[in-house]
């Protein structure tokens, strides 16, 4: 059995789950951090193959583990013990579909008188609404630990059409933050493809550690994606701003549409002679414009992606 460290490698997957059931993580993960804390029982309610109950008995612990497809919605039913350690790994967005691939809705159905895949987080169209559902799920899980439990959660990127998509940046952090872990991954699907320009494969997951401290009262980190523009952000310098805007413009604007594109922003207001700092920037900062003509303006070179 490892040590558990920042980071974490377990190339042999170990004695547990299902190897077959994809996207699930090594017994040895939950193992490790089963003796590291010394817990007595732990608590899934997105168990998957079951990985998290296995883990429990080859190390002889009690286990309470729960899944869509065995009777438990995390959504929409309630979480029936106060539990004192909990693993979750949920599912990467879309990246593997679950509800109707990995096991039968319709078994799901006639068995608890439900459809598993209203309730899927890998079945969630869209990024924003997975992102709400994830938080909603860490949050209901994160209620229900005793004081003094903790949450242990595995998430990782997702890269798509050259973006990067974290669950680690948008998923909600409550109570005290203690660790996070770096684990590599093997064994993917993934491993065997080629890929070529400047993408990079992704090859680690992340575990959060979080501690509930008090009954009532936590802290909560929460990540709001926001939309900038330059022309309104008080710190940006003047350079900075016709920069952008001449570039905006296709790294070449005339004097008058660069004042149309300023002006109105909050960098112009309070400032009369904001027209003057335009003019003066412009001409001071010779080496990143240049006049090719009079009342023309250019870029002296663009970045190269």
């Amino acid at each position: 059995m490892n040590a558990l460290t920042s980071v974490v490698s377990y190339p042999e997957r170990g004695a547990g789950g299902d190897n077959r059931y994809r996207g699930n993580c090594s017994p040895k993960l939950i193992e490790d951090l089963i003796a590291h804390f010394g817990t007595k029982e732990i608590c899934d309610y997105m168990c998957g193959s079951n990985t998290t109950r296995d883990a429990a008995a080859n190390l002889g612990i009690a286990s309470r583990t729960y899944d869509l497809h065995s009777g438990f919605d995390l959504l929409n039913h309630d979480i029936p013990e106060r539990p004192g350690f909990i693993f979750w790994h949920p599912p990467y967005h879309d990246i593997i579909t679950y509800s109707d691939v990995m096991y039968s809705a319709q078994a799901v159905q006639s068995k608890f008188g439900y459809d598993p895949r209203e309730s899927d987080l890998s079945r969630i169209p869209t990024w924003e609404a997975f992102v709400a559902a994830m938080n909603r799920c860490m949050m209901k899980q994160f209620y229900a630990l005793n004081r003094g439990g903790r949450m242990a959660v595995l998430v990782g990127d997702i890269k798509k059409k050259g973006k990067l998509y974290s669950m680690l940046f948008e998923l909600v952090k409550p109570g005290t933050l203690e660790n996070v872990v770096i684990k590599t991954q093997h064994n993917c699907v993934s491993d065997s493809r080629s890929y070529g320009g400047k993408f990079i494969p992704i090859v680690h997951e992340y575990l959060l550690l979080l501690r509930k401290d008090a009954p009532l009262v936590f802290p909560v980190l929460v990540t709001q994606p926001h939309t900038l523009d330059i022309r309104d952000m008080p710190k940006a310098t003047w350079k900075d701003v016709v920069a952008a805007v001449i570039a905006e413009c296709g790294g070449q604007a005339d004097l008058s549409g660069i004042y149309a594109k300023v002006e109105g922003y909050k960098r112009t207001q309070g400032n009369e002679h904001w027209h003057e700092k335009v003019r003066q920037t412009l001409q001071r900062y010779t080496s990143l414009f240049y006049s090719p003509q009079r009342g023309v303006w250019r870029l002296v070179r663009e970045a190269v992606a």
